[in-house]
């Protein structure tokens, strides 16, 4: 396999400490080489998975904001959970 086709195997990319933006950049990156259909079934299945686990630690970091954000609603004397709204939920 030649390493400069379209076929080539995308490189994997670690998620541990990866920022959100980059880590939904890469996704977005690997959704359309998958789109194109160009890549091999090897490389293809390697796209696939780094897809994944990018998408599961673009999920877990988002988690982690909307606990932040609950965390920051205060109301009265304690804490309560309500969920974020956004500017186009302020209607």
């Amino acid at each position: 396999m030649d390493e400069g086709s379209p076929s080539a195997k995308i490189p994997p990319a670690p998620t541990d400490e990866l920022p959100f933006e980059t880590a939904l950049t890469r996704l977005e990156g690997i959704v359309q080489a998958l789109e194109k259909g160009d890549l091999e079934l090897e490389a293809a299945l390697a796209a696939f998975e780094q897809g994944v686990a990018l998408s599961r630690h673009c999920a877990a970091q988002l988690e982690v904001a909307e606990r932040r954000i609950e965390v920051l609603v205060r109301e009265g004397a304690g804490f309560v959970a309500r969920p974020f709204a956004g500017p186009e939920d302020t209607d």
